[in-house]
């Protein structure tokens, strides 16, 4: 027994440890194609996760008690990392779901509510391959749709993603195209999308539709990105292809778009 009381702090910070092993997988895993987003997110990040940090903690507690209680003391600084990796995740998983709760329970924005650009047949068959969610019509109620139905109640049910984009994101507007012509406006966009980081940009010229698709940092997550240009203005649309919420990053990412677009055409 004693032994094991010695010992406590140097176990609890090799579980504290192995806690961030596990998390690093569950984040970085899908990104490098190791584990799927389902297991790394939904089961090693939302479902096992916040048991794995509770019993580290609850260990690294008990050891840093017994360490401080101990005659001589033992190594406090063990028990006192141990104890504080699980609880620096755990507030990192709160500020995740505080972001989530915060943000608009949509993950596709565009700024053309009306007639949003639509994606083409080659994004639609990726997201179907990748099993993504559903494109959904902006005028259909929130309580309508499979993925929202259970999800939403109240006033929420009746809004549709028009509604939701306008009270929430009422900065997202068209670009003018202004004195360039529809080529350089083309020529923009693509520029634009690369030095944001898109990748699998394809533009098509006879329908003025640029493409491009984003990866999160964390996760692996992919979003569809989509430019329609007229010889007027360009509308801009990202969709998440997995999630119901996005915690407001496809709003950011076109935001990004539309500065570095209005910074190459001047406007």
């Amino acid at each position: 027994m004693s032994d094991l009381k010695a010992n406590l702090p140097k176990y609890a910070l090799w579980a504290a440890l192995a806690l961030l092993v596990w998390f690093a997988i569950a984040v970085f895993g899908p990104k490098i194609g190791l584990i799927g987003w389902k297991t790394g997110f939904g089961f090693m990040t939302v479902t096992a996760g916040p048991w794995l940090m509770g019993i580290v903690a609850l260990v690294a507690l008990i050891a840093l008690f017994l360490a401080l209680r101990g005659n001589p003391r033992g190594p406090v600084w063990k028990a006192a990392i141990a104890l504080a990796i699980p609880v620096v995740l755990f507030m990192g998983l709160l500020s995740v779901r505080a972001a989530g709760e915060a943000a608009p329970p949509i993950h596709d924005v565009a700024t053309d509510l009306r007639n949003p650009p639509a994606f083409s047949a080659q994004t639609m068959q990726m997201r179907e391959e990748w099993g993504a969610n559903p494109v959904v019509d902006y005028g259909t109620p929130l309580g309508q749709l499979d993925l929202w139905k259970d999800r939403v109640d109240g006033d929420l049910a009746v809004q549709n993603h028009a509604d939701v984009i306008a009270a929430n994101y009422t900065d997202l507007r068209p670009i003018p195209v202004g004195n360039a012509t529809r080529e350089q406006a083309m020529n923009a966009v693509v520029a634009a999308m690369g030095e944001i980081g898109l990748d699998d940009i394809r533009a098509d010229n006879a329908t003025g539709m640029v493409e491009g698709v984003a990866e999160t940092f964390a996760y692996g997550f992919r979003d569809d990105v989509v430019a329609r240009v007229t010889d007027s203005r360009i509308d801009l649309r990202s969709a998440s292809r997995v999630g119901v919420s996005d915690l407001g990053y496809n709003a950011d990412r076109v935001r990004e778009l539309s500065d570095a677009i209005r910074s190459r055409l001047g406007s």
